[in-house]
């Protein structure tokens, strides 16, 4: 079959080896433009390692910087910053297969792989309609989130036409993609309490991170009611409004009376300031409270966030909601001794649950060695350490401060953890193996003792 047809086959074997492969090219063509002279406001050429981070963060949509993007960077360089942005937030293959499909009409099976494997959709057949929403739901958020924003900050706060513009669409792709970058050295703290600005911001947020079957289904499924939905759209949909109110409650009781972040607003605004941290703590990186004053408690309560994330299949990053909702419902089984997960009339399977148990506890296992790692590197405290780990896994890129300060070995461990937590554990575990088998011995069962 010669070379050509082995490096087919192999793809069309390992589709998760094939995205991984597209998502480190996607950096490092990143990488190479933004060592460009051009790319940066000085005209000067941005180091190696610079360049490389701010490639990685972008296509992992992240946002994590080690340099000012408003300042280092040219509008070139932040265009690059953007489309890498866009390119990781959709996926590589994701628009690599919506491009095929416009100029073939057909997909074809190695795209059809590739795009399951990343999208993390449930069978191939639901590829060409997720795939398809995917173009729709993107071009309608991002231009109707720009076109509010390109209005506010012409008529409130006398932007020209062309910053307005480039502002509105710049901050639109980062919000609806969750990657966190902004043109201003406070992220949106300037905006905190305008509701039209960071309302859009929000809700940009929330549609991207819900995850694209969801929103598929729901579109496909209006007016017919909550029970023709799917079982992964109304666990993602319970869970994300859990998550976002409990957030919102603890996030604001933990920073109401602290003078560095809410103390000194009045009631509406700490409540609204709030609720936008919940929101953006869930991997899209922006903030109207800075990280690096926050309390102990709304740290932790941040990490929780950050940690879960959003919708799969989405922008987001963290560990999913539909995993956190699954172990919740495991749980809760074990504890009511249920013989069977079940939740909305339907049984969740065994491979679901083993599945979930398998990413938290890559998640996890990630994480510890991000904070060892960086706790041997640097001299910053351990909380610190922990936040910027459960970050930049998560693709959340809220940052107390550490990142600008971590050594060249420090911002290498960043950029794998943030490409290993993009990419998901399980996806790049799976492209890292050799041939896949199905075990045709079953051994006698006996139980361990547990606790």
């Amino acid at each position: 079959m010669g070379v050509r047809g082995s490096r087919q086959r192999s793809l069309a074997d390992h589709p998760a080896r094939f995205v991984v492969t597209a998502f480190v090219a996607a950096i490092g063509v990143g990488t190479l433009l933004l060592l460009l002279p051009w790319s940066t406001a000085d005209g000067r050429q941005t180091d190696l390692v610079t360049a490389a981070f701010m490639a990685t963060s972008a296509v992992c949509v992240t946002g994590l910087s080690t340099v000012e993007v408003s300042t280092h960077f040219s509008g070139f360089g932040q265009l690059v910053l953007m489309v890498l942005s866009q390119v990781g937030g959709l996926g590589f293959m994701t628009l690599a297969s919506l491009i095929a499909m416009v100029v073939s009409h057909r997909l074809g099976l190695r795209m059809t792989l590739a795009a399951t494997a990343e999208r993390g959709t449930l069978a191939l057949g639901d590829v060409r309609r997720v795939l398809g929403g995917v173009a729709v739901v993107t071009v309608a958020v991002e231009v109707i989130a720009a076109v509010v924003l390109f209005v506010r900050f012409m008529v409130s706060y006398h932007y020209p036409v062309d910053d307005a513009a480039w502002h509105a669409v710049f901050h639109s792709v980062a919000a609806f993609n969750n990657a966190g970058f902004s043109l201003y050295p406070d992220s949106l703290n300037r905006f905190s309490t305008d509701v039209i600005v960071t309302g859009v911001v929000m809700i940009a947020v929330v549609v991207g991170g819900m995850g694209f079957p969801v929103l598929v289904d729901l579109y496909q499924h209006r007016g017919r009611g909550w029970r023709r939905l799917s079982l992964h759209t109304r666990l993602t949909l319970t869970m994300t409004g859990a998550l976002l109110i409990g957030g919102w409650a603890v996030l604001t009781a933990a920073e109401w009376a602290n003078r560095q972040t809410l103390g000194g607003q009045g009631t509406f605004d700490k409540a609204w300031m709030g609720l936008f941290a919940s929101v953006t703590a869930r991997t899209a990186g922006f903030h109207t409270i800075s990280p690096s004053a926050m309390t102990d408690e709304g740290l932790i309560g941040t990490m929780f966030l950050m940690f879960v994330g959003a919708g799969s299949a989405g922008t987001s990053g963290g560990i999913k909601v539909a995993t956190f909702a699954v172990l919740v419902l495991v749980v809760l089984a074990e504890l009511r001794g249920s013989r069977d997960v079940s939740v909305f009339g339907r049984r969740i399977g065994e491979a679901a649950q083993r599945q979930a148990v398998t990413v938290v506890i890559l998640a996890s296992g990630v994480i510890l060695l991000t904070v060892f790692g960086l706790l041997w590197m640097t001299d910053q405290p351990i909380h610190h350490v922990a936040f910027e780990a459960v970050s930049g896994f998560a693709t959340t890129g809220l940052t107390t401060g550490v990142t600008p300060q971590l050594p060249t070995a420090g911002r290498f461990l960043m950029m794998a953890v943030m490409l290993v937590g993009r990419l998901g554990p399980v996806t790049l575990g799976t492209a890292l193996v050799v041939r896949f088998r199905t075990s045709r011995i079953r051994y006698p069962e006996e139980a361990p003792l547990i606790g």
